[in-house]
C-alpha cells in the first residue's frame, strides 16, 4: 500500500516578494539539525479521509490555528525518496508565527530506555524566502517551491485557477502516509 500525505503551503507577498510559512520539525532527532530539517504542515491520512480534509486538519493539528481563508491552488503530488506520495496546496495568507501552538507527539526516548515523552510536531515556523526554504527544507519538498513559483507568476508561468476550500471536494484517497524525510520523529506526517 502507497504511503500518503497531505498538506499545506501558506505563502504571502511581502515588499514584492513571495514568502512561505515552514516548520522546523521537532523531537530529539531533528534537534541539533537545521538544513533539510524543515516541512510545510503536513501529514498522513487513511482511507476514511480525503486529501483537502486531511491537509486542513494537519495544518491546524501542528500549527494550533485554522489555516486561513482562501482559494486553494493545487500544487500536485510528488513521491518522496521513501516512496510516500505527498499532495500539497497553496493558500494565500499571514499569520503570526507567535501564535502557533504546535500539536504533540510521543516516542520513546532515549531508544530502548522505556521512557515515553512528548514533543511538540514542529518546535518553531519561519517566514521565508524561497531561496532559504530550499536550503532548509527535507529535500523531498523543494519540488513544490518551483510549482508555487510557477502559480504565483515568479517563474512566467501562467496562475493555475484558485479552488475553493471546500471539504470534500475532492474524493481521492488510499493508504496512509509518514514523515517524508529518512529519520522520522516518531510523529506521523
Amino acid at each position: 500500500m502507497v504511503m500518503r500525505s497531505a498538506g499545506l503551503v501558506l505563502y504571502r507577498e511581502r515588499d514584492g516578494r513571495t514568502e512561505v510559512l515552514i516548520g522546523h520539525m521537532g523531537g530529539p532527532l531533528w534537534a541539533n539539525k537545521d538544513e533539510r530539517a524543515w516541512s510545510f504542515p503536513k501529514g498522513q491520512y487513511g482511507d476514511d479521509e480525503t486529501p483537502r480534509a486531511a491537509a486542513r486538519r494537519e495544518f491546524e493539528e501542528e500549527l494550533g490555528i485554522a489555516p486561513p481563508d482562501g482559494g486553494w491552488r493545487d500544487l500536485g503530488e510528488a513521491r518522496q525518496p521513501n516512496g510516500k506520495i505527498v499532495t500539497l496546496w497553496a493558500v494565500a495568507g499571514d499569520l503570526d508565527p507567535e501564535l502557533i501552538e504546535p500539536g504533540g507527539f510521543t516516542m520513546e526516548w532515549p531508544p530502548h530506555s522505556g521512557r515515553i515523552q512528548l514533543y511538540d510536531e514542529i518546535d518553531r515556523v519561519a517566514w521565508v524566502d524561497p531561496a532559504k526554504a530550499r536550503r532548509l527544507l527535507v529535500a523531498g519538498q523543494v519540488v513544490f517551491l518551483d510549482r508555487l513559483a510557477a502559480l504565483t507568476g515568479e517563474a512566467g508561468t501562467a496562475s493555475a485557477p484558485d479552488v475553493p476550500d471546500t471539504p470534500g471536494a475532492d474524493s481521492d484517497s488510499d493508504g496512509k502516509g509518514e514523515r517524508d524525510d529518512e529519520a522520522g520523529s516518531g510523529g506521523p506526517r
